[in-house]
């Protein structure tokens, strides 16, 4: 027995030996310098389970290391997330994917499931071709035993009752038409289809004409988009009808909240890149001169100096004096949405920083901050969206750190959310801040997916340009984890366009072997804390490089031009 028990060990020794090195016959380190030292994926690497059974936690996107196996176990329970909230619709002889059956959800889960999902456009079809004849977009479906189609006149809902179903705006919102923008940028760069885009476009830009012009969204005095005072982006008001009226009128309070407008700004501009995909370089001109102009009106109006302020109230709105310091999620969003410049987002996220120091919250992730005393209409401080913790702004705050100089700080909430993730072996939508159980009260898909959207954009750094990756930023921040080497995975099921990425840092430098479809790689690589870059080599050739700073943090810049491979040594 005694032999035996020892024979085994030595077998298991053996196995764990050979997975600490790379297999004999791999090609991958000839010619390099800087060198891969292990397998993966593998099972065990050191004498140190680094990965599951049969490698469950593979897919896109995905992370492997040589260290263990909790952030891709992460990454699987977020896909896994987003995956539960498929579901068909069945309506006017169509068949829809949702995810869920508000278009809000859907785009915003868009994030997470552009990398698997294979019906992309179904759901976005339906809502482009429903469109009103003055632009406006409806939103969600629901049953006709649901009230929702109650809440809002005739003009704001259609009914199916064949299918018992019904297509419904609240009208009290007005971020709709640039989430359909959103949505159909995340589609047109997963498939390139310039015969879609053609077509859908004329739709794209009459809605934000519409959300830029009618009296119901657009406050024409100060250049910029109105709603009905609601909590950021949420769907009702605080007056007592809130839950069961949804619309427009003389007596409904409207307020200017930030996000709507930064929105506004980024569709702008997304159409303006839609024209230019097409040709259309005059129109494409036209978008970008709104958009600044939509821009100045946003900083003159609703920007305090370190974040955008909550709203400014219309028409005698308004619940206390406190919008000039209320800092709301979409604070978070705009750190992505391209209108800040690097001292604004500088100071956005250090008020996150700063409130996390003095709040009695468990985290700073705020829906709002300092929440609505005594209520917001039926809800108290801390309940739903009024003050609730959501990981949608830890996601979308996160991405944002990573892009602009607070690296250690988004994967700092990347592992907070892993512990959590951990303990609760599930992500909810929204946490009590004091207690951290569940709130409940919509789909936890929609913070898994701007969770998984900071690890793909923010920690691994792909980020599409073009369409189907074929130009690519690659700004990997590896570097400010705890891992020495990784494998990454992400891209397009759709359209089988895949990246495949391996790091390794040693004391010699670093190196990234890229395997992409990247006609056009833009290099943006963060160094490790406390080391310079001495040269630079691209598939073995030396390559010129430029050293620039992010806040503290010092990347090294290039762009290359990759057949299929970019094997990348930076060396300190």
């Amino acid at each position: 027995m005694k032999n035996l028990f020892l024979f085994c060990v030595s077998v298991l020794l053996a196995s764990f030996a050979l997975a600490d090195s790379v297999p004999e016959g791999c090609t991958i380190n000839d010619g390099a310098e800087i060198r891969f030292r292990d397998p993966l994926p593998a099972m065990h690497v050191g004498g140190k389970t680094n990965g599951t059974y049969n490698n469950y936690e593979v897919g896109l996107p995905a992370l492997l290391t040589t260290t263990d196996s909790e952030l891709g176990e992460m990454i699987y329970q977020l896909r896994n997330c987003i995956r539960n909230d498929r579901r068909l619709v069945f309506i006017d002889g169509k068949v829809l994917m949702c995810s869920n059956n508000w278009i809000r959800d859907h785009v915003q889960q868009m994030k997470g499931f552009l990398h698997w999902e294979y019906d992309l456009d179904s759901f976005l079809n339906f809502i482009l071709e429903t469109q009103r004849a003055d632009g406006c977009f409806y939103e969600l479906i629901k049953q006709l035993d649901d009230p929702h189609w109650k809440f809002v006149d005739p003009d704001c809902r259609v009914l199916y009752p064949e299918d018992n179903l019904s297509l419904v705006r609240l009208e009290i919102e007005a971020d709709v038409e640039y989430l359909v923008v959103e949505g159909a940028m995340h589609y047109y760069q997963v498939t390139g289809d310039d015969a879609w885009l053609a077509r859908v476009l004329p739709r794209l830009e009459k809605a934000i004409d519409y959300v830029t012009s009618d009296p119901k969204r657009w406050d024409p005095e100060l250049g910029l988009v109105k709603r009905g005072f609601t909590i950021d982006t949420w769907d009702f008001t605080y007056n007592p009808d809130a839950g069961t009226n949804r619309r427009i009128n003389d007596q409904t309070p409207m307020g200017i909240m930030h996000g709507d407008s930064t929105g506004v700004y980024q569709a702008m501009n997304q159409l303006a890149w839609f024209n230019d995909r097409l040709g259309n370089s005059e129109k494409a001109k036209a978008w970008r001169e709104r958009a600044e102009a939509l821009k100045a009106n946003i900083f003159k109006y609703l920007w305090n100096g370190k974040f955008f302020i909550h709203q400014i109230g219309l028409n005698g709105a308004g619940v206390d004096d406190q919008e000039n310091v209320r800092l709301s999620l979409s604070n978070a969003y705009a750190l992505n949405r391209g209108i800040l410049n690097e001292e604004q987002t500088k100071s956005v996220i250090e008020e996150y920083l700063a409130r996390r120091e003095t709040t009695t919250a468990f985290a700073e992730w705020f829906s709002i901050d300092p929440p609505y005393a005594p209520a917001f209409g039926k809800y108290l401080p801390g309940q739903y969206v009024n003050g609730g913790i959501s990981p949608f702004t830890a996601g979308e705050l996160a991405k944002g750190a990573f892009r602009n100089g607070f690296e250690a700080y988004g994967w700092d909430i990347l592992r907070r959310f892993e512990e959590m993730m951990k303990e609760d072996q599930a992500i909810y939508f929204l946490y009590d801040p004091a207690t951290r159980k569940p709130l409940g009260g919509g789909p936890s898909a929609w913070g898994a997916a701007a969770l998984l959207s900071a690890i793909d954009e923010g920690l691994a750094g792909i980020t599409d340009l073009g369409t189907g990756y074929d130009v690519m930023e690659f700004a990997p921040r590896f570097p400010v984890t705890h891992y020495t080497e990784t494998r990454y995975f992400t891209g397009y099921e759709k359209t089988a366009r895949y990246v495949d990425v391996r790091w390794v840092l040693t004391d010699a430098g670093m190196r990234y072997y890229v395997l992409s479809p990247a006609k056009e790689l833009r290099a943006h690589l963060l160094l490790p804390k406390g080391k310079n870059c001495s040269r630079v080599k691209f598939n073995g050739r030396e390559q010129t490089f430029e050293l620039v700073k992010v806040g503290e943090s010092v990347y090294v810049d290039f762009v290359v031009k990759p057949e299929g491979k970019a094997d990348l040594e930076v060396f300190f």
